[in-house]
């Protein structure tokens, strides 16, 4: 897909990219479904958001969105790495963070924010029969783009700034880079 034009002055935003081993030894990345309104509707997307005034770093910014969006508390994530930003054209710099996570026993979320969260288990988005790309036209693009994507359950499509985080950490987690 070719670059959209990014905007000179780009808002610093953070998402937290939390991984835990399931009870079968299965590394599982978490995902939240956005609801259904905004520019976002209905994406897949890690846990995250704008940087506040308030946050001592972009670091602070992804856990306090974690916890606000997820319930996931600060104290239940051992933040294991700083990823490389991504920059979207909606106007934002997303600073990601790999994190180590307590799972909770269940899964809780602000409803006007998350209409779900989701457990992906790390080995179904490194299979290739999972991964495909289609041209697609969306409302504001200025034409059809090949986008490349994961399908995940229910039918769902990871793509965007989501995929352009989680795609080269795929082989890096797999490797054993990070002890999960």
């Amino acid at each position: 897909m070719p670059d959209f034009p990014i905007p000179k002055n780009l808002r610093d935003s953070a998402v937290l990219v939390p991984i835990f081993r399931d009870a079968q030894g299965e590394m599982q990345v978490v995902m939240v479904r956005r609801a259904a309104f905004g520019v976002h509707a209905g994406q897949l997307a890690f846990p995250g958001g704008k940087h506040e005034p308030t946050d001592a770093s972009l670091q602070a910014t992804a856990l306090r969105e974690a916890f606000e969006e997820v319930h996931l508390p600060p104290t239940d994530v051992e933040v294991l790495a700083a990823l490389p930003t991504v920059d979207v054209p909606s106007g934002f710099r997303i600073a990601p963070f790999l994190g180590r996570i307590r799972r909770p026993a269940a899964w809780q979320w602000q409803t006007s924010e998350i209409d779900e969260v989701l457990e992906i288990p790390l080995r179904h988005l490194a299979d290739a029969a999972n991964h495909t790309e289609e041209v697609w036209q969306l409302a504001g693009w200025p034409g059809p783009y090949l986008v490349p994507f994961y399908r995940v359950g229910n039918g769902y499509q990871l793509w965007g700034a989501s995929y352009r985080i989680i795609q080269p950490l795929i082989p890096r987690l797999l490797a054993g880079e990070w002890e999960m």
